[in-house]
């Protein structure tokens, strides 16, 4: 079969590798029917990623079908439709029980990252019971595509937030992620939904699509939100572009005793300048995405409570992937996602 594959550091290739089969009792192997590519693929293209090794296919953003299920599985069948979770979790150990899966300890980010992912043909999905959300018939592949990774992301960012409907919800970034991020936090009715973005196509994306949200640039942001809230600034941050600027950006945009909430991936260190935030008592809550949630992100789609279709804005073939990775790199033709096909 098909596989982009990771070289090395900048280099990805689509080469020739066996079609993956059952080596677990609970895994299953997935046709795959849609992939897309995400951030985090770049950031490994870049050698952002240590994790990430050599020969690893690359993907975690996907829908398929499956092809074929380990004498455990009991939730899928062969010739179901499913989605794809990012992360690979047991739901037995101490951070599963908890709700924690992205530190599972049988797994976390694996897929794409330390085991083979899904810009392939097929795709072995370990834990089969836990990584795939079926997905209803009133719910198309392209509705489906992003719960498993930026819509489980948007909708945990949005939950450990702790949004009330009197709050100004400030979310950096108006990127895929960004957008799904949107989508989660109107789920929650806040006062007023503000998004911070650099790139004039993303801002214009957003107030086409978006029209009740107010959209600013980085350099009036601070100020706009001061105007809302009578100089206090936004009660939460969800920052989700992890730009050179943007986490300083996010603290100081927070009021005092705000909850600032950090998505972003960042391929630099960041710096907590506690003196300059000392009194604004803020609580940070960081990291990977618990991804555990799918199957009610998959009954809000089913509902129509969210839709993500019109961030899909173009389509390659599997076997052009390396167009819809220059493209998405270079943020050109206004593309936000790609949907990728087998040939």
């Amino acid at each position: 079969m098909k596989a982009l594959t990771y070289i090395e550091p900048g280099r990805f290739e689509l080469i020739e590798k066996p079609k993956p089969g059952i080596l677990d009792s609970k895994d299953a192997v997935v046709r795959v029917t849609l992939s897309s590519i995400c951030s985090s693929d770049l950031h490994i293209l870049h050698g952002a990623v240590p994790q990430a090794e050599p020969g690893i296919t690359i993907g975690h953003e996907l829908v398929g079908v499956v092809e074929a299920v380990g004498s455990e599985v009991t939730t899928v069948k062969p010739g179901d439709r499913v989605a794809v979770n990012v992360e690979t979790f047991c739901g037995e150990c101490f951070y599963c029980k908890l709700g924690y899966v992205n530190n599972c300890t049988s797994g976390g980010w694996m897929l794409g990252c330390r085991i083979d992912g899904g810009q392939a043909e097929y795709v072995r999905v370990p834990y089969a019971d836990n990584g795939l959300t079926p997905i209803p018939s009133n719910v198309s592949d392209e509705q489906a595509l992003f719960v498993g990774d930026i819509l489980a992301t948007g909708y945990w960012a949005s939950k450990i937030s702790e949004i009330l409907e009197d709050d100004t919800v400030l979310i950096i970034g108006a990127g895929p992620t960004g957008l799904c991020t949107l989508e989660c936090v109107q789920l929650y009715n806040p006062q007023r939904i503000v998004v911070c973005e650099a790139d004039k196509s993303r801002r214009e994306f957003v107030h086409q699509h978006y029209p009740d949200v107010c959209i600013v640039e980085p350099t009036e942001c601070l100020e706009v939100l001061n105007s809302f809230t009578e100089g206090r600034g936004a009660d939460r941050v969800i920052e989700v572009a992890g730009g050179e600027n943007t986490f300083e950006l996010a603290w100081r945009c927070a009021r005092p005793n705000a909850i600032v909430t950090i998505v972003a991936l960042y391929e630099k260190e960041q710096i907590l300048p506690l003196p300059w935030m000392y009194g604004k008592n803020l609580t940070f809550k960081t990291g990977g995405v618990d991804a555990c949630d799918c199957d009610k992100i998959m009954q809000l789609i089913s509902e129509g409570r969210i839709d993500t279709t019109h961030l899909i804005t173009h389509h390659y073939p599997l076997s052009r992937i390396h167009k819809a990775y220059d493209l998405f790199a270079k943020r050109c033709d206004g593309i936000i996602k790609t949907a990728i096909y087998p040939d």
